[in-house]
């Protein structure tokens, strides 16, 4: 077994992902959600820049006090949309981590890349969140199908795309495409 760890890389990458993503989901499930208030604060720093940037071009919005902290935001005269702890994408900036700390490449490399790849995918995620509350102002029937379909595969594709970009540019190793 340990000769096939070795010599294939791909069994490699798929186990050491693995144990890497099962290590941070549990310091994430059994730690920073259970004791702290990290999930909460986050949560209120996309409602205040999605919150921000609506009223930036014009729109008048309502948040909403949940658990200490603002989990609602709307455009006045919706329902608004409900951010809760799956939809902050910190489980998605451990995945795309894992993917490249899990995938060859030099350490001064992933260390310039993995916080910039965070932030590309906070950003995108706070352009998910405007497009879902102007969703549920304009077309609220459309609200569940575009949380549940279209943005879950944009935002999975991306993180899928940031991976491929550092496998054919940044790992070392140059695929047969390449």
């Amino acid at each position: 077994m340990r000769a096939v760890f070795k010599q294939n890389a791909f069994i490699k990458f798929i186990i050491t992902a693995g144990f890497l993503y099962l290590i941070l989901y549990l310091i994430y499930q059994f730690v920073v959600k259970k004791y702290t208030f990290y999930d909460q604060k986050f949560i209120g720093s996309i409602i205040h820049s999605v919150n921000f940037l609506l009223q930036s071009i014009g729109y008048t919005t309502f948040t909403v006090l949940q658990d200490h902290d603002y989990q609602v935001i709307g455009i006045d005269g919706s329902n608004g949309v409900w951010i809760g702890s799956n939809c902050n994408a910190i489980t998605l900036f451990s995945l795309f981590s894992v993917f490249i700390l899990a995938y060859p490449g030099s350490v001064k490399d992933k260390l310039w890349y993995i916080p910039l790849g965070i932030l590309a995918i906070h950003l995108l995620n706070i352009l998910r969140v405007i497009a879902l509350v102007l969703i549920a102002f304009y077309y609220p029937q459309f609200l569940n199908f575009n949380h549940t379909y279209t943005f879950t595969f944009l935002i999975y594709s991306f993180i899928f795309l940031l991976w491929i970009i550092w496998v054919n540019r940044y790992s070392g190793k140059k695929t047969e495409a390449s």
